[in-house]
């Protein structure tokens, strides 16, 4: 989009305004996720053209690459990477002209300020008071130049982790933790970082209650080894789940202030730990509509596109309730689980076992048991309903699945 560009000090006189164009963080991020730039693919002075990517946003639940708005020169980055950036704030510039390159600026079809240090690299070296001893200014960005002088450090003491060997504010924090003491640090992605800040948003923001119910498993595994297609026990924990959700609506809902906004459609959001580490949640929209083998190749989709990093914003967007299945990682019981603001209540299912159960004639019977919890905003549910919901998702889960 066509921005209002710098302020007129940045440019020679008679320089139109228009001739620069503002690289902005579009407002189609997740609500309530916190935005830290990422990696910038192009440097300054480097020609670009319109739609390529040129640096990524990184957010508590998904990476997405921002592209070039139109052809030119990237001519300022105003976001470096590891910034904090809200949505609809510029990011960096580019000065128009299809391919044009570092030599035009420094020709004089753009002359910025001699203390901007994005461009300043542009027009004969470093700007005053920044590093030298044969590094680009345009290779370190302001944030870890700051870290540097701050700390005394030189840029060839910290092998850099960046995009060619850039250095980035956490290679900086890296260097300077190992030293420290007998042991070493590591220093928290972007990602960590704003999965720590959404944990502690939303305990301060509601009150966390939990319910423990315990379920069979034994119909589920039954229509399993049935199936020609391969099916997960997460495809089934969904199912239960909209029938749980449709017997207590209040579940499926977002308190405000003056009201409860209780949603028509159940969008299950499904929390996937990366392999890397970090967690993700990619949302099945409208699950209510959809059958067991179609839920079912719907996950394996998303879960699939969430571990290789190919997710799009679209797909952890809109979410109303979500399901740890915490299971997996051998985990019997974790409660409680801290719930996906702005929703209401988080569905817990731990780690299925062998565990002994007495029947309805009175006979001891090994069964495949699981615990799952519900964790609850109370100032939006009591116990009652919570304890309604958990007893709907059983009786769907240890009800014989249709397909």
């Amino acid at each position: 989009m066509e921005g209002a560009g710098p302020p007129p000090a940045l440019l020679q006189p008679g320089l139109l305004m228009a001739e620069l164009t503002d690289i902005v963080l579009p407002h189609d991020q997740s609500e309530g996720t916190s935005n830290t730039v990422g990696k910038w693919f192009k440097g300054v002075g480097e020609p670009v053209r319109k739609d390529d990517p040129l640096l990524e946003i990184i957010t508590d639940k998904v990476t997405v690459e921002i592209a070039a708005p139109a052809d030119g020169v990237l001519v300022e980055i105003v976001k470096a990477e590891g910034e904090a950036v809200e949505q609809g704030e510029v990011l960096g510039r580019l000065g128009a002209g299809a391919g044009a390159g570092a030599g035009e600026i420094a020709s004089g079809a753009l002359r910025p300020r001699n203390d901007t240090p994005a461009i300043a690299s542009l027009r004969g070296g470093p700007p005053e008071g920044s590093l030298r001893g044969g590094e680009a200014a345009e290779a370190i960005s302001p944030a870890v130049r700051r870290l540097l002088q701050e700390h005394g450090l030189q840029p060839s003491q910290i092998p850099g982790s960046g995009r060619g060997g850039r250095i980035t504010v956490q290679d900086v924090e890296a260097f300077l933790a190992a030293g420290s003491s007998g042991g070493h640090r590591l220093a928290h992605s972007a990602m960590r970082k704003s999965i720590a800040e959404h944990m502690v948003r939303s305990v301060a923001t509601a009150p966390h209650v939990t319910a423990v119910f315990e379920a069979d498993l034994s119909g589920v595994a039954a229509h399993r080894a049935q199936q020609s297609e391969k099916m997960t026990y997460t495809a089934y924990f969904v199912r239960a789940t909209v029938a749980a959700l449709k017997a207590v609506p209040e579940v499926n809902s977002r308190w405000h202030a003056d009201a409860l906004e209780l949603f028509d459609h159940c969008n299950i959001g499904i929390a996937t730990a990366l392999d890397g580490g970090g967690l993700i949640v990619p949302v099945l929209a409208n699950a209510e509509q959809l059958d067991l083998h179609e839920t079912a190749r719907r996950l394996t989709d998303l879960t699939s596109r969430a571990r290789a990093g190919k997710l799009e914003p679209k797909d952890v967007q809109g979410g109303t309730f979500t399901i740890s299945n915490h299971g997996v990682s051998g985990s019997l019981l974790a409660a409680p689980i801290i719930i996906n603001q702005p929703q209401s209540a988080i569905l817990g299912v731990g780690k299925m076992e062998q565990r002994v159960r007495v029947t309805s004639t009175g006979s001891f019977e090994a069964r495949p048991m699981c615990y799952v919890t519900l964790t609850i905003d109370h100032r939006v549910l009591d116990g009652f309903q919570a304890n309604a919901f958990l007893t709907a998702w059983v009786t769907a889960i240890e009800t014989a699945p249709a397909g």
